[in-house]
């Protein structure tokens, strides 16, 4: 199951950054620190590709920190990118963030050469939160649900210091299937979007193989990591709704119920801190998703093509 969700305003704010843009000096991309890789828009790397990128790992209290470190090191090796890690405790967020500007753009700063920054992310990536905490107020809206922020908005964190935040974009066609089902799990997706069961599971999945302590831990399976590890993804959810009491008349267990409380305890950190992907996992992702996107689109010209030819034979 491929899930994708693009709500009109997102193709408004694609236009709003492509002209913005133009005037801007760095791009910030607020990333998932849980799912670096599949928060971080393809879209925006085409449209701002020739600027110089800050990507701010978000919610790092959150994820893995031995992932968030490899992360870290994964971004700031690439040209023009710095990276750094923060969440909702960071004391000085704004200093930090100024700081890493500067760095990418040593020639803009001072009232005559202002610095122009474009803060983006994927909804509910905790944007604007961040901002927020940086300005000192109540300047960006905020909640926990994706696409709450609607409108462009300039904040002025310093006197040669302005941001232009933009709401939360997806993209159109999210080619990478793992990348779909780790944006849902997260919330970065609209819940018509999908669904809990599936999502939940494809969760599982992961979280057997690479936090089973974590999974005991929390939900009291009563069996080892090995035995978690060798269970089928529909068999643990089951486990945990039992566990958990998602049980209804008869015995059953509602795995809609289940599939709620896992997404909600992922999301809220009662299992721990959990990273969905390593680098190395969403480069493999990244090159099946191109592949397949490749095939798709070579079956898609073809068909245009015979169609083409049919149409100039009955001529």
């Amino acid at each position: 199951m491929a899930i994708q969700w693009f709500p009109g305003h997102m193709h408004l704010t694609r236009q709003a950054i492509m002209e913005r843009v133009k005037e801007i000096d760095v791009v910030i991309e607020v990333l998932d620190a849980r799912l670096p890789g599949s928060s971080a828009n393809p879209l925006l790397q085409e449209m701002t590709g020739h600027k110089p990128r800050l990507k701010i790992l978000n919610k790092q209290d959150m994820a893995d920190p031995v992932q968030t470190k490899a992360w870290m090191d994964w971004y700031n090796a690439q040209s023009e990118t710095r990276a750094i890690a923060l969440d909702a405790s960071e004391p000085a967020p704004t200093r930090r963030l100024i700081e890493q500007c500067k760095l990418l753009a040593p020639a803009r700063g001072g009232l005559a050469k202002p610095m122009r920054v474009l803060i983006c992310g994927v909804p509910n990536v905790g944007k604007s939160t961040l901002i927020n905490s940086m300005s000192g107020k109540t300047q960006a809206k905020t909640g926990n649900e994706a696409g709450v922020t609607k409108l462009e908005q300039r904040i002025v964190l310093a006197d040669d210091f302005y941001l232009w935040d933009t709401p939360g974009m997806l993209w159109p066609r999210i080619i990478v299937e793992k990348s779909g089902y780790n944006l849902a799990a997260s919330g970065a997706v609209g819940r018509n979007a999908y669904d809990e069961d599936l999502v939940a599971l494809e969760l599982l999945l992961y979280l057997q193989t690479h936090y089973a302590p974590m999974l005991e831990a929390r939900y009291k399976l009563g069996i080892s990591a090995e035995e978690i590890a060798a269970l089928h993804d529909d068999e643990l959810l089951t486990l945990i709704g039992k566990k958990r009491g998602a049980v209804m008349s008869g015995g059953r267990v509602n795995l809609q119920k289940a599939a709620e409380l896992v997404l909600t305890d992922f999301r809220d950190v009662s299992i721990g801190r959990i990273t969905l992907e390593t680098p190395a996992e969403f480069e493999a992702w990244l090159a099946e998703g191109q592949q397949k996107d490749a095939e798709r689109q070579a079956r898609k010209d073809a068909q245009t093509k015979a169609r083409r030819s049919a149409r100039r034979q009955q001529r």
